[in-house]
């Protein structure tokens, strides 16, 4: 059944691109960005914990795997079928502990021999198969968390935190240089130590940042919404009465 329901859906996907005038017209680079949006509200669906969203969201990503397949499929580049292959046989020659003999102790050593195979595979960095285009704390994130595994990785959480301290006195100091080029270059480099510093100390900053993105959202709907009830709007109220609605809001 499931074999079957598979194959109905790439068919579906092959005749909508013959017949449907709008599927038709696209091409990998015009839905690149809907593929994007489509693992944002996945992601988004899985921080609510909201499982039948997810359902319907993993349908809309497995859409576009089918969509990109397809187009490629059209211009002679590979198939879907291809695609599952690849990522098969990928699978199998990366876990060589669990259907080869290889022998681990623990997770560790699982990542280590993953990042090993990457590299024979032909990956000329560790760092490699970090996208340029993935959003630039999580990508920090992660280019510490891949630099981390062959050994290149702090001793302490205080080595962490004095490294970070020593980026925000930089910072301060290309403030007061005046030198906007260094102050901007300094900031980058203040965050890069902070992702490291979450990251060491077991914390995602990317879910850490929406949440305070978060937090921000309600306590200025709180704001909007007191407001709005003398049918004013945040633009009509002075800062002073808004920071006192701030601190109410803090409150819930």
């Amino acid at each position: 059944m499931t074999e079957f329901k598979f194959k109905e859906f790439i068919d579906i996907m092959r005749r909508l691109r013959k017949e449907c005038p709008w599927d038709r017209e696209q091409t990998n680079d015009s839905i690149k960005m809907a593929t994007i949006e489509e693992a944002y509200e996945t992601l988004e669906a899985i921080n609510n914990k909201n499982f039948n969203d997810l359902k319907e969201e993993l349908g809309d990503l497995l859409l576009h795997v089918a969509f990109h397949s397809v187009i490629a499929e059209e211009e002679g580049h590979f198939t879907l079928e291809d695609v599952i292959t690849g990522i098969t046989e990928k699978l199998i020659r990366r876990h060589p502990h669990v259907f080869g003999e290889v022998q681990v102790e623990n997770k560790g050593e699982v990542m280590k021999n993953w990042e090993a195979i990457k590299l024979a595979e032909g990956k000329k960095s560790v760092l490699s198969g970090v996208p340029v285009a993935m959003p630039a704390l999580h990508r920090a994130a992660r280019m510490q968390e891949k630099a981390a595994k062959t050994g290149f990785e702090w001793q302490s959480p205080e080595d962490v935190k004095a490294k970070m301290l020593e980026e925000r006195s930089e910072l301060e100091e290309a403030e007061a240089s005046g030198d906007h080029d260094r102050l901007e270059e300094e900031f980058g480099d203040y965050l890069f130590a902070l992702a490291n510093y979450a990251r060491f100390n077991k914390i995602n900053p990317e879910n850490a940042l929406n949440l305070a993105n978060q937090k921000f959202m309600n306590r200025f709907a709180y704001i909007e919404a007191e407001l709005a009830k003398s049918h004013r709007t945040p633009a009509d109220a002075t800062l002073e009465e808004m920071l006192d609605l701030w601190v109410k809001a803090k409150e819930f």
